[in-house]
């Protein structure tokens, strides 16, 4: 029988025992385990990191019981998982280390604005214009706002452009059976990069049947990139939203707005460490 008084008495001293370097080293490894549950947090990785949680306390408790023959099978598992896990989320691996490329280690510098506030807001209100009349009209459109990672490869399979955004340019690119409606509009630094950009399309089994490759193609570049994708449905009308993977559908021109300037304030300023860049609604 456990002694708890023992048990207690041990804890403790090993509490008051602890240095600044080990509670310097506590705080750095919660702080990494807390990022690498928010990454997959709401992914297929969370429910496999449940099974594997679920495999190691079953290993536990075999051990203690002397359940000889199920705790080697359990370690077995055990072993045999964590390379099964390394080739089966390849690309989730591969997405959380460009994540961890992306971020900015600036601790103590003040947020420099490099584009103006008029500017900003000029180039919101321009592109959502665009979308909800393209969405009233019910033409199909798919518009790509480059962020901190860069996509200049896709950027090289459309047509270069380099203009000014205005709502009239970029209503007439998607206008259909124009030479360059079919594709991606790319939009970087405030200009229009590129049209009719081919994009990677996702493999992901979640999004609906009802969806077509405009959506597919959205939702797959934000998978590889931190950009955000715009889409206007040409069946419905309907506007959606793309973004680390994940698609948000049927939103609002006033939330539209507000998604927008959360999002991309964050590109015309140097993001401190401790400022994550979060999906705000």
């Amino acid at each position: 029988m456990l002694d708890m008084n023992s048990f207690f008495g041990g804890f403790f001293d090993m509490i008051f025992s602890m240095s600044l370097n080990d509670i310097i080293d506590i705080l750095i490894v919660a702080y990494i385990f807390y990022k690498i549950f928010m990454f997959i947090k709401d992914t297929r990785a969370e429910q496999v990191l449940k099974g594997i949680v679920l495999l190691f306390v079953a290993t536990q408790i075999s051990e203690i019981l002397k359940l000889h023959t199920l705790y080697w099978l359990l370690i077995k598992a055990l072993d045999l998982g964590f390379i099964a896990a390394l080739v089966i989320f390849q690309p989730e691996l591969r997405a959380g280390l460009e994540h961890i490329g992306r971020t900015k280690f600036n601790f103590f510098s003040k947020n420099s604005i490099s584009t103006s506030e008029e500017i900003f807001n000029k180039t919101i209100e321009e592109i959502v214009e665009a979308l909800y009349s393209l969405s009233r009209q019910k033409i199909g459109a798919l518009i790509i706002l480059e962020r901190q990672t860069k996509i200049g490869d896709i950027i090289n399979t459309g047509t270069s452009i380099d203009g000014a955004i205005s709502r009239q340019l970029l209503i007439n690119i998607f206008i259909p059976n124009t030479p360059l409606h079919d594709g991606a509009v790319v939009i970087r630094d405030s200009q229009i990069k590129a049209a009719a950009c081919f994009l990677p399309l996702t493999q992901s089994k979640d999004l609906s049947k009802d969806l077509g490759t405009r959506h597919r193609a959205a939702v797959g570049v934000s998978e590889v990139s931190d950009c955000i994708s715009l889409i206007v449905s040409e069946e419905t009308g309907d506007v959606s939203i793309a973004k680390a993977g994940k698609l948000y559908r049927n939103i609002s021109k006033e939330r539209m707005i507000n998604i927008l300037r959360s999002n991309l304030k964050v590109t015309t300023q140097e993001k401190g460490f401790f400022k994550g860049g979060i999906f705000k609604w």
